[in-house]
């Protein structure tokens, strides 16, 4: 067969007219399936819908260049995390230059992954993300990574923890000091709305606010970082705190230390989660000018970026902070410092602002990508209700993906009662992606060995270094189900939920796949064609539609 061959494989899903074409292809077919109109020569042949599927075409003047897929990073990968994890790493370790080394070792294990990324980024241009690299290395059975990553996706995937942070931080501004409760609630209600309706209507202006805030913490962190060197040369208004006189020294002191094995696996945890969202621009890859390029440029120069703010601004912070105060500052590390260099009444004026704008920059990035997933999922017929979820009208953005991000986001805010629940399910956010990252690592590695998966890609991620990055995840994924040495509840629920609902998650997307595949169909007397085609970077694209089951026993068919 050729690079226009088809594939269809039988198999249940939903209705056809949920089966559209994807953002690659740009056609535009009639009710047998003729292309009528293509910008690319990609001839998908009968797409089973009887209708006329969706386009999805994106002005040029819409798509980012380098600059915006760098600042689409940061923002994302800069949060509350390094304003306020350094606390808690340096109690558990006790040690300044143990800190500095995992800060800097978390920035050279992102590197790792971000080389897994760009090889399965540069091969398949595609917006999406893991959802296509499942589907290029898990093919048996069908549909079921595909499933499962949907269900993470579209559950875990909203931006309750940074919309309820801004919430927070405003009213801290404003001078009110509330601890989680229907105030910033409200406020972060208004803030995921804001966000999804500026991406929604004026998608420039959401893109430009988004690089403008990325501007913005690359500042406030260059002012962190370089405040820290004054400090280093005395410039600050407390004594010198000597952090640096015995840097390697494993201390046990006041609320920090002595945390063994746990505590460094934990603190290690903490660091690695304060650099994710260096994916993020493998979500949108399809809307990024020149995307193989783009993309090989704007990832690594935005990892590095960060890695190297990242572990200046904690040698600013233990150039001002005593040891036994950053252990115990908790939440606002820089808080402190800020009050150490320059006065309490700056410090308390300006950084809840400075940390509300940090907050609301990650609305907007995590926003802009995963309502992108979410386009590709409906647009794939992945979804209940398909057609209206990949929808672009009115304003041809992904308005309906948008509110949809929008919904999971709102009821994540206000349905949980205030304190442990709510922490449980936003930090839940996380954890489930190890396990999706270190498929996708084990994956990339299969494809490498395999000669028979003819895989190939502009670049080409050493095999020691993917190794590096599936063990970093399987690190991640099996930590927490190790008991702490401290009170098995210490933050109001037992250790060991929070991985396991993670896994449990992962486990609904079979039964979502199971009912997909075998329940619905055999009730409704149908069948699901998958539609593979090849688009003008060479990479499959897959589109699920539904027939009638004249053979209720046939699992694949092909199509030449």
């Amino acid at each position: 067969m050729s690079d226009l061959d088809r594939k269809k494989i039988a198999s249940p899903a939903y209705d056809s007219d949920d089966a559209v074409d994807s953002e690659a292809s740009s056609e535009i077919f009639d009710g047998d399936g003729t292309r009528l109109l293509s910008n690319i020569g990609v001839n998908y042949g009968s797409i089973p819908t009887g209708r006329v599927a969706q386009a999805f075409t994106i002005p040029e003047s819409r798509k980012i260049g380098v600059t915006g897929a760098v600042f689409l990073i940061l923002n994302k990968m800069i949060g509350t995390g390094i304003f306020s994890t350094p606390s808690s790493i340096f109690a558990a370790t006790g040690s300044v230059g143990i800190c500095l080394l995992m800060w800097a070792a978390a920035g050279i294990l992102t590197l790792s992954g971000l080389g897994v990324y760009l090889e399965f980024g540069l091969a398949i241009p595609r917006s999406g993300g893991e959802k296509n690299y499942l589907e290029r290395i898990y093919k048996r059975p069908p549909f079921l990574a595909t499933s499962i990553f949907a269900v993470q996706m579209v559950i875990l995937g909203f931006s309750a923890g940074n919309s309820l942070a801004f919430g927070r931080y405003v009213l801290l501004a404003l001078g009110y000091h509330l601890p989680d409760g229907w105030a910033a609630r409200a406020i972060a209600v208004l803030c995921i709305t804001f966000v999804v309706v500026l991406h929604a209507t004026l998608p420039q202006w959401g893109l430009r606010l988004t690089n403008a805030l990325g501007v913005f913490k690359v500042v406030v962190l260059l002012l962190i970082v370089f405040s820290g060197f004054a400090a280093l040369a005395g410039h600050r208004l407390v004594p010198d705190p000597h952090n640096f006189d015995n840097i390697w020294a494993i201390e046990k002191g006041d609320g920090y230390g002595g945390g063994g094995a746990y505590a460094y696996a934990t603190a290690l945890l903490q660091v690695v989660y304060s650099y994710k969202g260096w994916e993020n621009a493998n979500y949108v890859l399809g809307e990024l000018k020149n995307p193989r390029r783009t993309l090989s440029i704007a990832a690594p120069l935005a990892v590095v970026g960060v890695t190297i703010l990242y572990v200046l601004a904690n040698v600013a912070y233990f150039a001002a902070i005593p040891k036994e105060d950053l252990a115990k500052s908790e939440v606002i590390v820089a808080g402190l410092f800020f009050r150490n260099v320059f006065g309490e009444s700056i410090a308390a004026r300006s950084l809840p602002a400075l940390v509300a704008l940090s907050n609301i920059g990650n609305v907007l990035a995590v926003s802009f990508a995963h309502s992108r997933v979410n386009e590709e999922l409906a647009k794939e017929g992945i979804l209940p209700f398909s057609k209206f979820w990949a929808s672009n009208k009115p304003f041809n953005t992904p308005a309906a993906s948008l509110l949809l991000h929008w919904i999971v986001t709102v009821i994540v805010l206000v349905a949980p009662p205030p304190g442990p629940a709510y922490n449980f399910i936003v930090n839940l956010y996380t954890y489930p992606g190890s396990w999706i990252n270190a498929f996708v690592a084990g994956g990339l590695i299969y494809l490498q060995l395999t000669k028979s998966e003819n895989w190939s890609s502009p670049f080409h991620n050493p095999l020691p270094i993917t190794v590096v990055y599936l063990l970093l995840n399987a690190f991640l994924a099996i930590t927490p189900f190790i008991p702490p040495n401290s009170d098995w509840n210490a933050d109001g629920y037992p250790y060991y939920a929070f991985p396991i609902v993670g896994c449990g998650v992962l486990l609904f997307g079979v039964v979502y796949w199971a009912f997909w595949i075998k329940v619905w169909p055999r009730l409704g007397g149908y069948v699901v064609v998958a539609e593979t085609s090849i688009d003008e970077y060479g990479a499959e694209v897959v589109t699920y539609g539904r027939l009638p089951a004249r053979d209720p026993g046939c699992e694949v068919e092909e199509v030449e």
